[in-house]
C-alpha cells in the first residue's frame, strides 16, 4: 500500500504487522470460508492477540488506547487478505464503541476484553423488515416490568446473526410517532431465553452471514441498557460516522489487492505477441481505477482523521459510505474482466470478491441515504425539508 500523508512510523508498523497476517493467514483460505460460512475462532483469537481488533479502545480493557485512523490502517490490510474477515474488525470498533461509553462497569469488564481478544463477535441490531432505510421506523417493542425490559418483535438482516454472542439492541420503548425520540438501545447476550436466529442464503459475504433474530418474550436487565432510555437512536448514528470510512477502508483493501494483482498479470500475459500492457485500452482502464481508488482511501482516512482531531466528519463518512463500496466494486468487475474466463470460475478470487463487496452498496447505509446526509450537512437540515 502507498504510504500517506498521514501514515507515522508506528502506523507503518501497525500496517506492515497487518498486512503480514493478512498474507501469510488470511489469504489462503479466503475461498474455503466462503463455504464453511464463519471466521474460524483461531483466527479470531490471533488477530485479537496481535492488536488488530478495535485498537481505539481503552488500554484498561486490552485496546490500545490508539486513533481511530489505526482501525482503518488495519482493515484496509486484513481486506486485502479476507474481505469478510475485515468486517469483524468494524464490527469490534462500532460497538465496542457503543459499550466502551454506555454500558454498566460489569458488561465492560466482562466482553470488551473478549471482543478485543476475538474470544466472540457482538452484533449490532438495527434494521426491521419494515424499516430499512427508514432506520427510525423501528417496531421492536422493549417494555420496562421491574427490574428487566422484557422485548418482543424481529430485527432483520443483521450481520453475524447466528454467530455473535451479545448484541447492541434497538428498540422502541415510547411511542411510533415518537420516531427517533422513543428508541432505547440495551445490550442483549445471544443465549438469553426466547431468543432465536435465522440465516439467510446471500449472494455473497457467506463467512458473515446475515438473518433475523426474534424475541419473543426476552427478558433483560434493566442495568444492561446502553445510556439513557430514549436516546438509543442517537447513539448509534453518532457511531456509524465512525463505521461508515471503516467500511469504504475495507472495500477499498480489497479493489487495491485486486488491482495490484491485475497489474503484475498484464506485464506477464501476452496476446498478439505483446504482454497485455501495450494495450492502452488495458492500461488505461487500470489507471484510471488505480486514480480513483487511492482518492476514495485518502478521502476515508481523512474521515478518521477528522474524527480523531475531535472535528465534524458527518459529511465526509457519509462520502467515504457511498462512493467506495460502489467504486470497488467496478472496479474488482474491470479486473476480473481482464483476467478472462480463469476469473470468473473460482479458480481464482475474483468473483468472489465481487460478490462479497456489492453487499455493502445496501448494507449500513445505501448511497442514496448517504447523499441525503451530505446535502442535509451542506445545505443545512431544513433547506432538504428534514
Amino acid at each position: 500500500m502507498y504510504p500517506t500523508i498521514f501514515d507515522t512510523e508506528e502506523l507503518t508498523a501497525l500496517r506492515d504487522l497487518a498486512r503480514k497476517f493478512a498474507t501469510e493467514k488470511l489469504a489462503p483460505g479466503y475461498q474455503s470460508r466462503e463455504k464453511t460460512g464463519g471466521f474460524g475462532p483461531e483466527l479470531l483469537r490471533e488477530m485479537g492477540r496481535l492488536g488488530l481488533i478495535a485498537p481505539e479502545l481503552p488500554e484498561e480493557f486490552g485496546g490500545l488506547g490508539s486513533g481511530a485512523i489505526y482501525s482503518g490502517v488495519i482493515i484496509e490490510e486484513i481486506a486485502r487478505g479476507d474481505f469478510n474477515m475485515g468486517y469483524v474488525n468494524i464490527l469490534a470498533s462500532l460497538n465496542g464503541q457503543i459499550l466502551s461509553k454506555f454500558a454498566n462497569p460489569e458488561i465492560k469488564r466482562d466482553w470488551l476484553p473478549k471482543l478485543i481478544g476475538g474470544e466472540l463477535i457482538v452484533a449490532i441490531a438495527l434494521t426491521e423488515p419494515r424499516g430499512g432505510s427508514d432506520a427510525a421506523n423501528l417496531g421492536l417493542r422493549m417494555e420496562r416490568d421491574g427490574s428487566h425490559y422484557v422485548i418482543n418483535g424481529e430485527k432483520t438482516s443483521i450481520s453475524c446473526a447466528d454467530q455473535a454472542k451479545g448484541a447492541v439492541v434497538f428498540a422502541r420503548t415510547g411511542q411510533p410517532e415518537d420516531r427517533a425520540r422513543g428508541i432505547s438501545a440495551i445490550f442483549v447476550p445471544m443465549d438469553t431465553p426466547g431468543l432465536s436466529t435465522t440465516r439467510f442464503t446471500d449472494l455473497g459475504q457467506h463467512a458473515i452471514g446475515r438473518g433475523s433474530i426474534f424475541f419473543d418474550n426476552v427478558r433483560v436487565p434493566a442495568d444492561h441498557l446502553l445510556g439513557e432510555e430514549g436516546k438509543g437512536f442517537v447513539q448509534v448514528m453518532q457511531g456509524f460516522d465512525f463505521s461508515r470510512p471503516l467500511i469504504g477502508l475495507q472495500c477499498l483493501g480489497t479493489a487495491r489487492q485486486a488491482l495490484d494483482e491485475t497489474w503484475a498479470y498484464i506485464g506477464e500475459r501476452k496476446a498478439f505477441g505483446k504482454p497485455l500492457a501495450a494495450f492502452q485500452g488495458i492500461t488505461h482502464q487500470l489507471a484510471d481505477f488505480d486514480t480513483k481508488v487511492e482518492a476514495a482511501r485518502l478521502l476515508s482516512l481523512n474521515a478518521l482523521w477528522l474524527k480523531d482531531q475531535g472535528l465534524p466528519h458527518v459529511a465526509e463518512a457519509a462520502m467515504a459510505k457511498w462512493w467506495p463500496p460502489l467504486l470497488a466494486y467496478e472496479a474488482i468487475h474491470a479486473c476480473l474482466l481482464i483476467h478472462g474466463h480463469a476469473a470468473y470460475s473460482n479458480e481464482l478470487p475474483f468473483a468472489q470478491r465481487l460478490r462479497d463487496v456489492l453487499g455493502l452498496q445496501i448494507g449500513d447505509g445505501t448511497a442514496h441515504i448517504m447523499k441525503n446526509i451530505i446535502a442535509r450537512e451542506r445545505a443545512g437540515k431544513a433547506a432538504v425539508g428534514g
